[in-house]
């Protein structure tokens, strides 16, 4: 960026890339804080702080890419964590982070009561930080997690976004900041739908995997879960557990609208991929979802023997990449 000013063909950097806050003015989303991207290459973002600096709305070329449900975004004062609320406020958006300390159903673990995906989305980041280094939009935040007499677990989180690309990296380190261990589970619930999902798409996974279904309806799509369909009223929901062995990426196509995502993420940390797939009527997403547990609430992880335990003062670092190129 510095180069390019300097041999005179711009003068100002917002001719090339834009990083402003805004605040939404009306709706159920006012008073939503949006910190807007848009880059040289394409791709344009919103980041949430007031969600954990999660990342909502993505188009690239002018093209949307990510998958909102119905609900879009809320405000802050009505992101609840409760279970009877998620339905009515789950936003969707191309990363929706889950945890830190359940994921998966609601659910009472050890007397405590844990909502449906965790806490995290509903929690506002502090130290916020949004700059221009060289050419490279980088974004900081802290994300905490705590109760008195309990739990504090911080998230700093990192987003790398290149001023001429069309990617987004995203790179936390999660920190136990208490003397006992403490069990933790996440997921980047990464949300692509229309025009970028379609019956034309096709998902290509590595070939040393395993698939396993979720449920007795996931397993009748076996043998297809890389294929879509076009909408179908009221389909119920298809989700499968893709175990990588060496290679942790997967790459959504779709040679109808010359375009191609690939996500890969850091497979020591999160070494399952949650594969949601929906193809119900207005609820139409891929759901890519790298994560370091089976999803099943804390409770039932625990049953299983598959809850992750951060040690005391220890920390884990996270990272997933998305990026958009035509092809």
């Amino acid at each position: 960026m510095k180069n390019i000013i300097k041999q005179g063909y711009i003068g100002n950097p917002a001719q090339l890339v834009t990083l402003r806050r805004v605040t939404v003015g009306e709706g159920r989303a006012k008073g939503t804080g949006i910190i807007e991207v848009k880059t040289a290459g394409g791709l344009e973002l919103d980041i949430l702080p007031d969600a954990g600096l999660d990342i909502g709305q993505c188009r690239f070329k002018g093209v949307n890419m990510s998958w909102m449900s119905k609900n879009g975004y809320d405000g802050p004062a009505a992101i609840s964590p409760y279970e009877t609320e998620f339905v009515n406020t789950f936003p969707g958006g191309m990363v929706y982070t889950c945890g830190l300390r359940s994921a998966g159903s609601a659910n009472r673990d050890n007397g405590e009561w844990h909502p449906l995906h965790g806490r995290y989305h509903s929690l506002q980041a502090g130290e916020v930080c949004a700059e221009i280094e060289d050419n490279e939009i980088i974004i900081k935040g802290r994300i905490r997690e705590t109760a008195l007499f309990g739990h504090c677990l911080e998230v700093r989180r990192v987003i790398r976004i290149p001023v001429f690309g069309a990617c987004v990296a995203l790179e936390d380190t999660v920190t136990n900041l208490t003397p006992r261990d403490e069990e933790i589970m996440q997921i980047y619930h990464c949300n692509f739908g229309y025009p970028l999902l379609s019956e034309k798409a096709r998902l290509v996974l590595p070939e040393d995997r395993e698939t396993l279904p979720r449920t007795e309806f996931a397993k009748t799509g076996l043998g297809r879960e890389c294929e879509f369909d076009k909408p179908i009223d009221s389909e119920e929901e298809r989700v499968f557990f893709q175990k990588m062995q060496k290679e942790f990426w997967a790459r959504l196509e779709n040679p109808e609208l010359g375009v191609n995502m690939t996500i890969s993420w850091s497979g020591d940390t999160l070494p399952i991929l949650s594969q949601w797939r929906s193809m119900a009527s207005g609820d139409y997403v891929l759901g890519l979802e790298p994560t370091n547990c089976y999803i099943m609430g804390r409770h039932d992880e625990r049953e299983n023997g598959t809850l992750p335990i951060l040690k005391a003062w220890e920390s884990v670092a996270n990272t997933v990449r998305i990026e958009f190129t035509e092809g």
